[in-house]
């Protein structure tokens, strides 16, 4: 594959998708053309640590909730409690692939500030050691589907892995939702109909959903020790299970003492809840984050299950259902429906 420097957006196959806005095709994905030479640049030059922590998910399946979790499970001996109140999670961690400098050559520290690749690399440690310092730890995200992560993430000592999934009829409104939220003031609404025929069609940013979802269910059934996957609505309905689950997957377990672990547990949930998070006032800003011009009050809308319900008529969801049998249930995973 070409540098990033070298490579042509025109030169992929491009579909409209909204309004004036386009979508390129990449190995079999959609996404954003500025952000075609950023993927090349991670394709090439991203090389993860054992001890990073990579945050994967589809958009709007649960990433700033997970963005929040992270963070405050990994970093939880420092200062997770006021990083989460003076910080947005979205610049607590970073996307690999978003416009900007690369997150990999600079990563937040738990109070916010910014520490070097050197020092969050751990110093002298070489690249096959663990990292036991968990503020050295970087946690990055990213939209990008495990099928162009593969080699990446197939390393000899591979990095850690989270990957959130939800419900496609939910990712479906909550996307059109965002989208129509965050349209500049010459954009046409997105419609409804249109949102549910590229959904569907998966000419959608990061699309397909089916095929992004199942890249990640396939490999962490593979190796369950490096890709932990989760669905949005088992982490909504017990919090506190999955979160202690995530601990140990992320080798950072709460403490053998019953009481001192429930009560830990507990607040980082707490804290990390939609009405915590929704509650502080950098999250009700109407300040841009430092890579896209998206307020980050723009990322919280209603966190719940089932909003779908309240938007898509019957014969709609009998659509994505259809859709969901042909490409979750037959291959084994049911769910979404």
């Amino acid at each position: 594959m070409e540098t990033h420097n070298e490579f042509n957006v025109e030169s992929l196959p491009q579909k409209k998708w909204w309004d004036q806005r386009y979508v390129c095709e990449m190995n079999g994905f959609w996404t954003l053309p500025e952000f075609v030479p950023y993927t090349v640049r991670v394709l090439n030059e991203f090389k993860p640590l054992p001890s990073d922590v990579i945050l994967a998910s589809f958009p709007k399946t649960g990433t700033t909730w997970l963005k929040s979790l992270l963070p405050s499970i990994i970093w939880r001996s420092s200062k997770e409690s006021s990083s989460l109140v003076n910080h947005h999670p979205h610049d607590l961690v970073r996307y690999l692939e978003f416009p900007g400098s690369p997150p990999w050559l600079s990563s937040s520290s738990p109070n916010g500030e910014l520490i070097s690749s050197s020092s969050s690399s751990g110093g002298n440690h070489h690249h096959d050691e663990e990292i036991t310092d968990p503020t050295r730890r970087r946690i990055f995200a990213t939209h990008l589907p495990y099928q162009h992560l593969e080699n990446k993430l197939d390393a000899n000592k591979p990095c850690r892995v989270v990957y959130i999934t939800r419900n496609p009829k939910d990712t479906l409104v909550s996307m059109w939702h965002f989208v129509n939220k965050t349209k500049g003031p010459e954009e046409h609404d997105w419609q409804l109909e249109d949102a549910q025929n590229t959904f569907c069609s998966g000419i959608f940013p990061f699309g397909p959903y089916y095929d992004h979802v199942m890249g990640f269910k396939k490999a962490s059934l593979e190796k369950p020790h490096n890709i932990f996957f989760i669905t949005y609505e088992e982490l909504m309905t017990d919090p506190i299970v999955h979160v202690k689950r995530l601990a140990e997957f992320l080798g950072c377990p709460f403490a053998d003492d019953q009481e001192e672990s429930v009560l830990e547990v507990e607040k980082i949930v707490k804290s990390c809840s939609f009405e915590s998070m929704t509650s502080q006032e950098v999250n009700k800003s109407e300040d841009f984050t430092s890579w896209t011009p998206v307020a980050y009050n723009a990322f919280f809308r209603k966190g719940g299950i089932g909003d779908h319900k309240n938007y898509l008529d019957a014969n709609t969801i009998k659509r994505i259902d259809a859709l969901t049998r042909e490409k979750f249930h037959a291959a084994g995973f049911m769910y979404g429906i």
